[in-house]
């Protein structure tokens, strides 16, 4: 899973060797992608209105349901901030 995240993520952005994909923490079924790319790239990401980082969120939702977990993705610049949340989800 964490593979399709960066394939998806590595395509949108310009710079796709700053990149990182780090899987952190949750139960035996449930497991969060924190994507981390360069401030420049954010945007991109995210997209407008936040499109582009849900329609993300849907895929790898969808891959992992299939495969019996539960996935999340949150997007980070590398200046450390929360870039995008998922929707429901506070800050």
């Amino acid at each position: 899973m964490k593979e399709l995240v960066e394939i998806i993520v590595r395509a949108l952005v310009d710079n796709p060797d700053d990149v990182l994909v780090d899987e952190v923490g949750g139960g035996d079924q449930s497991v969060t992608y924190q994507v981390r790319v360069d401030e420049k790239d954010a945007g991109r990401v995210i997209g407008k209105q936040g499109h582009t980082a849900q329609a993300i969120r849907t895929i790898v939702r969808a891959a992992s349901v299939k495969a019996g977990h539960n996935a999340t993705v949150e997007i980070v610049s590398t200046s450390g901030e929360q870039a995008s949340r998922g929707v429901g989800e506070e800050s």
